[in-house]
C-alpha cells in the first residue's frame, strides 16, 4: 500500500518590530524544529532577506510574496507563525496570493514574563491577523487552541489537522479522473456533470471500453508486464477458484488499465464492470480494482465518477486506501447499524483475510455460471472510517460526510462479495439526509476518522458545499 506523503510547509514568522528579536529567532528554530520532529519538511525566509527573517511592513510582505512565487509548487500550506503581535498589513502583502491553505499559529505568554521586555502578546496580535485576513477574503485555518507552543501535544494535533487539509486541497485542485466506458444504462443515480467538475479544477478523460478490450488481446502471456502482474494477483488474493482462461484475462484486464493510467496521467479512475466484459472476457473487474485501491489509487465501479473523486478526498486525508460500497442492508434491528457492500473492489487493507476471488454469482443469474470470475469475497476488518459522495448541481459540487465504525459483528456465511457491519450513530436521520438530498447509492470511505480536515478543505479553500451527517 503506498501512503501519502506529508505536507511541505512554509513558515511565515510575523512580528511587531517593537518587540525583542530573540522572540523571533527562537520562534524559527522551535517551529521548523518541531515540524521535522513530526515529519514534514519546510521552507523559511532567508534570515538576511528582512530584519530577523520576520514580515514586519507591505514591503517585507512583498519580499515574502516573491519567495512564495520563486517556490511555488514545492510547498502544500503555509503556517503564520506568531511569536509575538505580528504585522497584519505586512501579513496580507505576503499572503493574499498565497494559492494554499493558510494557518495561523500564535504563542501563548507566560505567567512570569509579562514585563513590556518579555510580554508577547501573541493571543491579541492572532485576532488582528485574522480579522484583516477575513477584510481581504483571504480564506484562513485557526485551531484551538486560541494559542499553542510548538513544543505541546496540541501543536502536534493542530498540524495533523492542517497536514490532512493541505492534502485534500493539493490532491483536488488539478485532479484527472478516468471514465473508462458509458454509463450502465439503468444507473442513472450515478450522472455527473463534467463541466461543473473542470469548474472546480477536476478533469474528466474519458475512454470506450473497446479500448480496454482491444488492448487486453494484445497483450502477451510471455510479456514481462503479463508476468509481473499475474505474480502481483496470485500474492494479492486466492484464484484457486479460478480457471486458468479467466485467470489470464484478469491478469490482461489489469496491464490495460495501467496502462490507460500511466498514459492519461489519472489520478483515480470509474470503470464500466458490466455486462459486456463478463460476455467478451469472461471476468468481472472486482479485484482489480481491489488491487489498485490497496496501492493507493482510487477504483470505482458501474462508471461512478463521482465516488472515485470522493475516494480520492478521503484517501488523501486518511494517508491510506479508499473503496467505493452500497449503502445495501440493514442489519436486523439494530437502527444504528447498517451492511455496506461490494462485489470486491475493497483493498486487501481493508479485509480481515485474504480475499477468496470467484465466479459472480449474481450476474450469472442473468450470463450463466463460469462467465464472471473477478468477485472478490471477504468481510471488512473492524476499524473506524469517514464516509462521504459527492455530485452535482447546477455547477455545484455538493459532497455529505460523516464518521462510523466498522464492527466485528458477523454477516451469514452465504451473504455474498466483500462486506463489513457499519455503526453510525443517528443512522436513520443520515440516511434521511443523504436520500433526500439526491445523493447515490454509493458511499466512498476511508480509514480513520478525518472528516473534520475534508470538511474544512472543501468548503474553505475549494468552493464545495458540505452537508456533515
Amino acid at each position: 500500500m503506498t501512503r501519502t506523503a506529508k505536507t511541505t510547509f512554509a513558515l511565515f514568522f510575523g512580528n511587531r518590530w517593537v518587540f525583542p528579536a530573540s522572540l523571533q529567532s527562537s520562534a524559527r528554530a522551535e517551529v521548523s524544529e518541531a515540524l521535522k520532529r513530526l515529519g514534514h519538511e519546510v521552507l523559511m525566509l532567508p534570515e538576511s532577506a528582512t530584519q530577523y527573517g520576520a514580515v514586519e511592513s507591505s514591503r517585507d510582505g512583498e519580499i515574502y510574496a516573491r519567495f512564495l512565487r520563486e517556490n511555488r509548487g514545492k510547498f502544500s500550506g503555509v503556517i503564520v507563525c506568531l511569536p509575538n503581535f505580528g504585522d497584519e498589513t505586512g501579513a496580507v502583502a505576503a499572503l493574499q496570493d498565497a494559492g494554499v491553505p493558510i494557518l495561523i499559529q500564535a504563542y501563548p505568554d507566560e505567567l512570569d514574563k509579562m514585563a513590556p521586555a518579555l510580554r508577547r502578546d501573541a493571543f491579541c496580535g492572532k485576532f488582528s491577523i485574522m480579522d484583516v485576513f477575513t477584510q481581504y477574503n483571504v480564506p484562513f485555518t485557526a485551531l484551538k487552541p486560541h494559542v499553542v507552543h510548538p513544543a505541546s501535544d496540541a501543536f502536534g494535533a493542530n498540524i495533523e489537522h492542517f497536514d490532512r487539509l493541505c492534502r485534500v486541497h493539493s490532491a483536488m485542485k488539478r485532479m484527472v479522473v478516468g471514465s473508462i466506458g458509458a454509463r450502465t444504462t439503468a444507473f442513472k443515480t450515478v450522472r455527473i456533470d463534467e463541466l461543473a467538475l473542470q469548474k472546480h479544477g477536476i478533469t474528466v478523460e474519458t475512454l470506450d471500453l473497446s479500448n480496454i478490450l482491444g488492448r487486453m488481446k494484445s497483450i502477451m502471456a510471455e510479456g514481462a508486464d503479463f508476468r509481473a502482474k499475474a505474480d502481483r494477483l496470485q500474492s494479492y488474493a486466492s484464484f484457486t477458484a479460478v480457471p486458468a482462461k479467466p485467470f489470464e484475462n484478469l491478469v490482461r484486464f489489469g496491464v490495460a488499465i495501467d496502462q490507460v493510467i500511466e498514459e492519461s496521467g489519472l489520478d483515480a479512475v470509474a470503470i464500466r464492470c458490466w455486462l459486456e466484459i463478463q460476455q467478451q472476457a469472461g471476468i468481472s473487474p472486482c479485484v482489480i480494482l481491489s488491487e489498485l485501491n490497496d496501492r493507493g489509487f482510487p477504483a470505482a465501479c458501474e462508471v461512478d465518477i463521482g465516488s472515485a473523486i470522493t475516494m480520492h478526498a478521503l484517501r488523501a486525508a486518511s494517508g491510506s486506501v479508499a473503496a467505493c460500497l452500497d449503502w445495501n442492508n440493514n442489519y436486523g434491528d439494530e437502527l444504528d447499524k447498517c451492511i455496506l457492500f461490494h462485489c470486491g473492489p475493497v483493498p486487501q487493507t481493508m479485509m480481515r483475510n485474504r480475499g477468496e476471488v470467484v465466479d459472480h454469482i449474481i450476474l450469472g443469474n442473468a450470463l450463466g455460471p463460469g462467465c464472471s470470475y473477478g468477485c472478490n469475497v471477504g468481510r471488512i476488518a473492524p476499524a473506524p472510517f469517514t464516509f462521504g459522495n459527492v455530485l452535482t448541481r447546477d455547477g455545484r459540487l455538493e459532497v455529505y460526510l460523516g464518521e462510523g465504525h466498522f464492527t466485528q459483528d458477523e454477516i451469514p456465511d452465504d451473504f455474498f462479495g466483500c462486506a463489513g457491519v457499519a455503526h453510525i450513530p443517528n443512522l436513520q436521520s443520515t440516511l434521511q439526509t443523504i436520500g433526500c438530498l439526491g445523493h447515490r447509492h454509493h458511499v466512498a470511505v476511508s480509514p480513520g476518522h478525518v472528516a473534520a480536515p475534508v470538511h474544512e478543505a472543501m468548503t474553505k479553500y475549494l468552493g464545495y458545499q458540505v452537508a456533515r451527517v
